[in-house]
Formats: structure tokens, C-alpha cells, sequence
């Protein structure tokens, strides 16, 4: 393998370092994988601590959060799946979960008996904006550990909300 350059600042364990027989974009690719690899693995237990749900789960609620429907009330379990690129008898199991734990509810949608539309409900709120500060500073460490300050930088950047949080330039 070639040394890598003196302008790579990732660090020593990452994948990518230096010239290989992949292109840049496969490359990129490959870093930003084990990149969300490394934030879901410590996610896991985070999660499961501060919210009592699977990691699955957890991402329903995130989608949940920030998707609105047409009606404004809730999303339809088919755009969920597709979404989540989740079977949708695997998300009606863990969206059943998420109800009998009071998290969400479903109801039909309006205007299309068969269709169903799932709702945060304000137990699954609160615990969002309770979790959301450790959640966050989770992803944010997972993140810095992973790929340098150049590529965090350039990561910050392509998220809205983390240029606040951007690592200085030193």
C-alpha cells in the first residue's frame, strides 16, 4: 500500500489513505460507509439506554421527527419503508413495538382505507428532546474519531444544522 500523502489527515486506522486501484468516488464512498459504520455502532447502546428501542426502531422515531405527511398528521407506512429501504412487514413489526411502548400511533389514512399513517405521540417527543443532546454529541464523537479534521470539516458543511458545530480550523 502507498504511504499516504502529508496533506491526509485522517486518521491511521481509516480506510482510503493514499493512492489505491479504486477511483476517488468509490473511495469516498467507502470511507463515508465505515464513517456512519463506526456513529451506528455507537449508537446502538446509546439508544437502547436513553430510549428503551432497537436501533431500528430508533431510526422510525428520527424519521418520524422530521418527515411530515400530506395531511400534516402522520407518514404513510409505505413512505416509511421506502424511506428506510425497509421491508414493510419488518416495519409493521417494529412500528407495532413502537405503539405498545406509546411512542407512535397509526390510524388509516384519510381518504384510503388501506393505507395507514403512524404518528410520533408526545411520550416519544419528550424523549427525543431529552436524548437529543447525548445523541447528538454521540454521532459528533463517533465522527471525530473516524475521519480527520479536513473530512469532518468538509462533512460539517454538507449538513445544515452541524455548521455551528463545525471543528476550528487550527
Amino acid at each position: 500500500m502507498a504511504e499516504p500523502s502529508k496533506s491526509d489527515d485522517r486518521p491511521s486506522g481509516c480506510p482510503g489513505r493514499g493512492e489505491g486501484l479504486l477511483p476517488a468516488e468509490l473511495r469516498a464512498w467507502m470511507l463515508l460507509r465505515a464513517a456512519t459504520g463506526a456513529v451506528e455502532q455507537r449508537l446502538h447502546s446509546v439508544v437502547k439506554d436513553q430510549l428503551g428501542v432497537s436501533h431500528d426502531e430508533f431510526l422510525i422515531l428520527c424519521l418520524l421527527a422530521e418527515e411530515r405527511g400530506e395531511s400534516g398528521e402522520g407518514v404513510r407506512m409505505t413512505r416509511i419503508a421506502e424511506l428506510l429501504g425497509r421491508p414493510k412487514t419488518r416495519l409493521t413489526y417494529q412500528v407495532a413495538l413502537l405503539q405498545r411502548a406509546g411512542l407512535v400511533t397509526r390510524a388509516s389514512a384519510c381518504g384510503d382505507r388501506r393505507g395507514v399513517e403512524v404518528t410520533l405521540t408526545d411520550k416519544a417527543r419528550t424523549l427525543l428532546r431529552e436524548a437529543s443532546t447525548s445523541l447528538a454529541s454521540t454521532v459528533t464523537d463517533s465522527l471525530a474519531e473516524y475521519v480527520g479534521p479536513a473530512q469532518q470539516e468538509a462533512l460539517f458543511h454538507l449538513i445544515p444544522d452541524f455548521e455551528g458545530v463545525a471543528p476550528s480550523a487550527d
